[in-house]
């Protein structure tokens, strides 16, 4: 089930992370933004945990991740925000 919410802790993002890989298997690896929730003690722990790659973009450099920006754009002239 989606997430949605305005803010989210690291613990909430492995948990949520953990329903992802059960039902659609790991990743070998995720490219991410430098957010605060995707930074902490708990998400870098789950990552070696699960042997899942985690790979930061540099910050400002969006365009590192295009793929998850062009999904937004897209998502943001749907949703007209």
């Amino acid at each position: 089930m989606p997430v949605a919410d305005t803010s989210l802790s690291g613990i909430r993002v492995t948990r949520e992370l953990d329903l992802v890989i059960a039902r659609r298997g790991r990743p070998l690896s995720c490219v991410l933004d430098n957010g605060t929730e995707l930074t902490s003690m708990a998400i870098l722990a789950w990552s070696q945990q699960t042997c899942v790659g985690w790979h930061y973009i540099a910050p400002g450099k969006s365009q590192q991740n295009g793929f998850i920006e062009s999904f937004n754009g897209k998502l943001r002239d749907e949703l007209h925000l």
